[in-house]
C-alpha cells in the first residue's frame, strides 16, 4: 500500500497520503479531525456561508479508504464534529452513510475538545483507546510513549527551487504521532509553531500528505 511505513514502539504503520493511518497488523484504520458539519456550523453561527458539501466529501474520501484497507477497526480520534449542534444536524442520508462505513466493524469515537463523541450514531465512546503498545487520545501528552494523537492539524512546508510547498502532515518521533486533520474544511498549524516543536523531539519527520507522500526533517 502507497504511504509512508515506520516503526512506532514496535508496530509498523504506514502514514497514508489521505491523511489516515494504518495499522496492517491490526487492520486498523485512525483519521483525526474529520470535523464533520463544519459548514452548518459555521452558516448557524452567522459566518460565512460555505457550500455545504465538506461531510460528502469527507465521507466519500473515508470509504475510499476503508474499501482500500479492508479494516477492522476503526479509530476517529476526536473532533469527528464541528460542534455538537453539528452532529445533531447532520442528514438523515449522511447518519445511514456512517452507519453503513460502520457495519462488520469495531468504531470507535475518541472524545474531542470540540465533541464529546457522537453518542447517538453507534459506535463505542472512549476518553481514548490503549491498543498496546500503543495508545489512541485527541490530545498528545508531552510524557507519553506509543502515543497516536491529532488535535493539532499539522502541515509542513517545504521549500524547493521553484516554489514553497505547504501540506497537512504527518508528525513523527520515536515517542508519538500526531496526524493531520482528515477533514475538508479544516486549516492547519505550522510544523514550526512553538506548540509543536516544543512537543516533538528534534530527530522528528514530517510526512506529506498527497498523491506523492514524502517524508523530510521537520520543518521547525
Amino acid at each position: 500500500m502507497d504511504g509512508h511505513s515506520f516503526t512506532l514502539a514496535g508496530a509498523q504503520l504506514i502514514a497514508l497520503g489521505s491523511g489516515a493511518l494504518w495499522w496492517p497488523d491490526e487492520l486498523l484504520f485512525c483519521v483525526s479531525d474529520l470535523h464533520l458539519g463544519k459548514s452548518e456550523r459555521i452558516a448557524r453561527r452567522g459566518g460565512s456561508v460555505l457550500p455545504p458539501y465538506d461531510t460528502r466529501d469527507t465521507l466519500n474520501r473515508l470509504a475510499a479508504d476503508l474499501a482500500l484497507t479492508n479494516a477492522r477497526i476503526v479509530v476517529c480520534l476526536g473532533d469527528s464534529f464541528d460542534d455538537m449542534g453539528a452532529a445533531r444536524a447532520l442528514p438523515e442520508e449522511e447518519r445511514l452513510w456512517i452507519s453503513r462505513l460502520q457495519a462488520g466493524r469495531r468504531w470507535v469515537w475518541i472524545e474531542g475538545n470540540h465533541d464529546p463523541g457522537p453518542v447517538s450514531l453507534g459506535g463505542t465512546h472512549l476518553a481514548e483507546l490503549p491498543l498496546s503498545p500503543l495508545t489512541f487520545r485527541h490530545i498528545a501528552h508531552p510524557q507519553a510513549s506509543g502515543e497516536i494523537s491529532g488535535h493539532y492539524h499539522p502541515k509542513a512546508e517545504v521549500r524547493t527551487r521553484v516554489k514553497t510547498i505547504s501540506r497537512p502532515a504527518f508528525l513523527a518521533d520515536s515517542d508519538r504521532v500526531v496526524l493531520p486533520s482528515y477533514g475538508t474544511y479544516t486549516g492547519g498549524l505550522k510544523s514550526s509553531d512553538p506548540a509543536l516543536t516544543t512537543l516533538m523531539r528534534p530527530e522528528a519527520v514530517a510526512v506529506l500528505t498527497g498523491r506523492n507522500v514524502h517524508a523530510v526533517p521537520m520543518p521547525r
